[in-house]
């Protein structure tokens, strides 16, 4: 974990292991994922936008790109749960998380945006030019971004709608795994809205699309979930 202020110096010293590491004409995403984004992967320079609750989706996100060897740095997760993002599949050897003051956000995201491969990204809500001179930098050097929250121009938006875990029956038991429905929209190949169930994760920890979405919660289920709000 770094600090915003020794950013520069980190880069620097990661500069050859970074280089080596750059993804090709997409960041690749879990075969789970695919079907949430246009072209099956995340397309440097363009930044996906995630709503809706928790890190989850940030992280699977990013499980195989770091798995196939691409760098990715996350800024702006206080307290971000390294042990989950382990059981989701990223590779921790491959992941930077930087602890930036809100007011310095901005000039950090620019400056890994120059040097990984995938960035996640959490911060206040960004100015239009920002946002675009953050784009010209992540297409220029080859980066894709993912950010927790609004993002003006997204190419793709994803929004959680709903979570259930499996699990809890009775008020006692284990929360094992997680139900979640997500909502892909955005620009351009992205326009059309389609809805995608996923296991995040499945009782295994793995991330796998939900083949046949449920119509509704059966009374057994309700014994046996949770509902989160």
């Amino acid at each position: 974990m770094f600090d915003s202020g020794g950013v520069e110096a980190s880069l620097a010293a990661l500069a050859p292991q970074l280089q080596l590491s750059r993804p090709g004409p997409l960041v690749p995403v879990l075969p789970a994922l695919q079907g949430l984004l246009p072209e099956g992967g995340l397309r440097p320079g363009a930044v996906v936008s995630v709503t809706g609750g928790g890190t989850a989706l940030l992280l699977a996100l990013a499980v195989a790109a770091t798995s196939a060897g691409t760098w990715c740095a996350a800024v702006g997760f206080d307290g971000l749960g390294l042990a989950a993002a382990a059981e989701l599949g990223v590779d921790l050897g491959r992941l930077v998380v930087v602890e930036a003051a809100r007011e310095r956000w901005p000039e950090v995201a620019l400056a890994l945006a120059d040097g990984f491969g995938l960035l996640l990204l959490r911060g206040g809500p960004p100015t239009g030019p920002l946002a675009e001179r953050l784009a010209t930098v992540a297409r220029r050097s080859g980066c894709a971004v993912v950010v927790a929250g609004s993002w003006p121009g997204a190419r793709v938006r994803l929004r959680v709608e709903a979570r259930f875990w499996e699990g809890v029956g009775q008020g006692r038991g284990r929360l094992r795994a997680r139900r979640v429905t997500v909502v892909a929209g955005g620009r351009g190949a992205a326009a059309r809205e389609l809805r995608v169930g996923l296991w995040l994760p499945d009782a295994q920890g793995a991330v796998r699309k939900i083949e046949q979405q449920p119509s509704a919660v059966s009374a057994g289920e309700r014994h046996g979930s949770l509902v989160v709000v």
